[in-house]
This record gives C-alpha cells, structure tokens and sequence, in this order.
C-alpha cells in the first residue's frame, strides 16, 4: 500500500502538469475549433522565463518562486496573443487545414528559434522554491510536488472563477457557443479570442515551470512530448470541455507513472498515452466528459 501511494503522489504531481497543458488546448479550441500546437512550444517558453528569472532571486523563497512564475505567466500570456494576432487572426475565415499548417510552422519557428537563442545544450534548471523532503507512513513527499499540486489547484479555481462568475467568462462561453450571434450582441470577438490565447498561454507557462522543477533540465524541444500527452489528456477528457481538461491529465499522469513503476511495462510509458488515445476514439470519441453534438453537413 506504501508503493501504491507513493506512485499516486507522483501521478498526480505529473498529472496536474498535464492537465494545465491540456487547458490551454481545449480553451482554444472550445473557442476556435482548431488544435494550437504550438501550445507545447509555449510550454517550453516558459520554462526557459523560469530559468532567467531565477538568476535574479538571490534567497530561495517561496515568494520568489511564486513571483517568478507570475511573471514567467505573464510573458508566455503576451506572446500567446502574439501568435493569435500575427499568425492565426488573418486566417480566422480560411480552411481549417490551413490554419493547422500554420500551427505546425509556428511551433517549428518557436523551437527553432529556441535553438539559437537558448542554445541546443540542456540546462539545469534552478531551484527556486525551497526543497524539503517529508517523510509520511513511510511515502516520500517532495516540496515541489506540493508546489505543483498547490498551484495547479490554485490555477484550476481561479480559471473556473473566470469562465463562470466574471464578463469576460461569460463571453468566452458566447463566443464558444455561437461567435456570429456573440458580435450581434456586442461582444468583442477580437478580444475574446486573445484573452483566450493569453489565458491558456499563461496557463501553460506555469506547466513549464512546474516541470522544470520536478524534472530540472530543460531544453528548447523538452515541450513536444509533453505537448502531446496534454493533448491525448485533454482528448480523453473531452476537447473543449475545461474539467475534462483536468480530469483527462490528471488520470493520464497516474496511469503513466502507475506503469513507469511496473518492471515489465515501463518501457511503455510514453506508449500508453497514445494507446489510450486510440481506445478512447474508437469507444468514447467525445471524451469522458464530453458529449455528442449533431452538426449539418
């Protein structure tokens, strides 16, 4: 039971990681209805904000991790609605394969880019909140994993408080339902849609740093399988549907670490993921929480 526990810890410590990857993700396509895939490069973007920012926090505090990743937030929360404006606004009206295209070109800029300007060698990651290891019934508990649950926690309220209890909420849920009877009403699409690309930017910052910190090296590709599984998570959960989001990385993280423990199945962990996509398009295609809408043809 000790060994069951602990690999639960660790699952849902990469499982919360996961699933506010996959927000980012299903946010934009509840809005847009098409994948970002250049959401796992922002991902990687904000790790690297981590990194930089951390060589000017002298003490390793918990407030100055806390306002580290509040600006790395902030950053990959700017560049989301850069890459809205620059890249995905002007072909709002274009077929839905060219604007994919273009997700995947923007993702290779961004790693190319990451390449020259960040350099191809991994690199260490800071410590930037304290670390302490706690020792309860016999489970080993890390400080960053109570960060990454705490936080991610903290995030997921804070997005459901935005979606459900504020305007702007109100009008990414318009917008989502019915974008053309939205403008009719008086609702900014244009600001609906960056808001939505910073909110789900922002969120994906904080998945980098979080990351970082429990497996600390990064490098300017460290987000494309990450990026992946958040997608197969938010897939599974229902793409579209935010707590689907949630829940679909939360039990991906422990069905992957639950294997990675196994001595005969951890060589496919990062299998897993994928075969999981595949039985849940084949039985449940709108996800776990998703449900089936009729369109027209």
């Amino acid at each position: 039971m000790i060994e069951f526990f602990q690999q639960l810890l660790n699952g849902l410590s990469l499982g919360a990681i996961f699933a506010l990857i996959a927000l980012g993700y299903t946010m934009v396509y509840g809005v847009l209805r098409f994948i970002n895939f250049a959401h796992s490069d922002v991902f990687m973007v904000g790790a690297y904000a981590g990194y930089y920012l951390g060589r000017f926090i002298p003490e390793h505090t918990i407030w100055g991790g806390l306002a580290a990743l509040a600006v790395a937030m902030t950053v990959c929360a700017i560049l989301g609605v850069i890459i809205e404006r620059l890249a995905y606004r002007p072909l709002r009206s274009a077929p839905t394969l060219n604007v994919l295209i273009t997700a995947i070109g923007v993702s290779l800029l961004l790693q190319n880019l990451g390449q020259f300007l960040f350099g191809a060698t991994p690199r260490p990651f800071p410590e930037l909140f304290p670390v302490t290891l706690f020792i309860f019934h016999g489970i080993y508990i890390s400080s960053n994993q109570l960060v990454v649950i705490g936080v991610t926690l903290a995030l997921l309220f804070a997005l459901r408080f935005i979606v459900l209890r504020t305007k702007i909420g109100t009008a990414m849920r318009a917008v989502s339902q019915n974008p053309k009877a939205a403008s009719l009403v008086g609702i900014n699409n244009d600001l609906v849609i960056s808001f939505t690309f910073a909110l789900g930017s922002a969120l994906a910052a904080a998945g980098g740093m979080l990351y970082a910190l429990n497996y600390p090296s990064i490098d300017p590709l460290m987000g494309v399988l990450p990026g992946l599984k958040a997608f197969v998570a938010a897939v599974l959960g229902g793409i579209g549907n935010i707590p689907g989001a949630a829940l679909g990385g939360l039990l991906l993280g422990v069905v992957e670490t639950f294997v990675n423990g196994s001595k005969n199945w951890s060589t496919y962990k990062d299998a897993i993921a994928f075969a999981l996509l595949i039985l849940m398009l084949l039985f449940r295609p709108a996800g776990l929480l998703g449900s089936f809408t009729k369109e027209k043809v």
